[in-house]
């Protein structure tokens, strides 16, 4: 199993920080006990832009969920197309010789998913298989990523795709002053991004997917996801995140890595989802990570947000397109998502 390409797409309205934050405490500010709260929260976030699905002052007239998610189908709609369309062109693979599409995302619904919508746009093969994925959150683009590794396992003359769109802004509750919703305001933003997995029989280039794991930590749904109701999608987001982390995540590597004949010391480059600051500490704290192992990680925090399932793909092209590791050497990609759960997915380059 190989990644032959992967491509980011991102929505044209960036706002920086300071901006999004002057929007947000005008709206906000008569109703906070203390203001100043909103400002210490999106400075300790690490987000410098973010990229959004409207033009800032449109959110203020989205006033039911109907009108959000018809939103989200157009924009994930297009994003997803230039995300895909690069990818393919990238790998050099005409659009109809895709086998497989994988479509992930937490932050809008349609039936037919988005990805029927890519296959009459995009003129992919009328016999591909869809497999559209809802509810993994963070944690999904590297579980696509991996299920996309199984599906070429099991046909290895094919390619699979794996599509990730996030628009986070769409989610946002207007009348909502929790800790959570307002940490979620200044950290998430808005992307896409698609990987292409080949088979070992299409003579692909690229990292070779060497192994996978997924677990999940019972007892631990209240952690993270979505209270969903006639307003939308309502963040569940728990202070116990980065204690999950530093419980679970090392053992998980180790025992993976182990597996794999191999330790923590093998790996050249970490691929990590970029959850925002508390996460990339904790989960540098947990695995003893060296000074600076999660710069690019911190680098797509800063100039993208917290994409969701697309921020692991983010971080993956970076590191395609910029800081390639050495021929042979080791990556370990992994996320965390609701479940809660985490995946975890060998390269070798």
């Amino acid at each position: 199993m190989i990644i032959s390409s992967v491509a980011s797409a991102f929505p044209d309205n960036q706002y920086e920080q300071h901006v999004l934050l002057s929007a947000l405490s005008r709206h906000w500010g008569a109703k906070l006990d203390n203001p100043q709260f909103l400002d210490r929260l999106h400075t300790r976030v690490g987000v410098e832009t973010r990229h959004l699905a409207l033009p800032m002052e449109e959110y203020v007239g989205l006033r039911t969920w109907g009108q959000a998610n018809g939103h989200w189908i157009e924009q994930a709609t297009n994003l997803g197309e230039q995300a895909l369309r690069r990818a393919l062109d990238r790998a050099g693979l005409p659009p109809d010789q895709l086998g497989a599409l994988f479509f992930v995302s937490i932050t809008g619904i349609a039936s037919p998913s988005i990805d029927a919508k890519l296959i009459n746009r995009m003129g992919l093969s009328p016999r591909l298989k869809r497999i559209p994925i809802f509810g993994l959150g963070c944690v999904a683009g590297a579980a696509g990523l991996a299920r996309a590794a199984d599906y070429v396992r099991g046909f290895p003359n094919q390619a699979a795709a794996v599509v990730a769109v996030e628009l986070c802004s769409l989610t946002l509750q207007q009348d909502d002053l929790s800790v959570a919703n307002l940490i979620s305001s200044g950290l998430f933003g808005d992307g896409a991004a698609a990987v292409l997995v080949s088979g070992a029989e299409t003579n692909s280039a690229g990292p070779r997917i060497l192994a996978t794991r997924s677990v999940f930590y019972p007892n631990s749904e209240h952690v993270m996801g979505w209270d969903i109701s006639h307003k939308g999608f309502r963040i569940v987001l728990s202070r116990e995140v980065p204690e999950v982390v530093d419980q679970h995540l090392a053992n998980d590597v180790d025992e993976f890595l182990s597996d794999e004949g191999l330790t923590k010391a093998d790996i050249h480059s970490w691929i990590l989802h970029t959850g925002g600051p508390r996460i990339l500490e904790a989960t540098a704290k947990a695995l003893s990570l060296p000074e600076g192992a999660l710069d690019t990680s911190w680098g797509c925090l800063r100039r993208t947000g917290n994409l969701s399932s697309a921020s692991v793909l983010v971080v993956l092209e970076e590191f395609f397109l910029n800081k390639r590791p050495p021929g042979g050497s080791y990556s370990l990609l992994a996320a965390m998502g609701p479940g809660f759960c985490s995946e975890l997915v060998l390269l070798r380059w």
